[in-house]
């Protein structure tokens, strides 16, 4: 799927770093609100380092696959996606801003250095 893909953001192996990332930012232990932060650079790649956008491109992925492995990456997601909702703060000024995201990953706090 990957391979195939004419998407810019999906391609060979994203799946795989997208899913790490996302670990990742949730992996230090403790109860403290973790806060994402911007990528540096737009390209594909370092896109990445914006922890909501890899999780886009979890969304993005898990649209095209097949039924089996949609339902073992969907497992997967879930499970970070409880505890990305419970390490991040919601976003008050979310309705507000002018680009209001219609993913709930995007609504979050995300100012200020991650995990601080």
């Amino acid at each position: 799927m990957e391979r195939l893909s004419y998407d810019y953001f999906v391609f060979p192996g994203v799946t795989d770093r997208a899913l790490r990332r996302y670990r990742a930012f949730l992996q230090p232990p403790g109860r403290r609100p973790r806060f994402p932060r911007e990528a540096g650079c737009s390209c594909r790649g370092c896109s990445l380092d914006d922890v909501r956008h890899a999780r886009d491109v979890l969304e993005k992925v898990l649209r095209r696959l097949p039924p089996r492995p949609r339902a073992e990456l969907a497992r997967q997601v879930h499970v970070l996606d409880r505890r990305y909702a419970e390490r991040t703060l919601p976003d008050p000024l979310a309705p507000h801003r002018p680009w209001r995201s219609n993913r709930w990953w995007w609504r979050r706090q995300a100012d200020g250095p991650e995990g601080t």
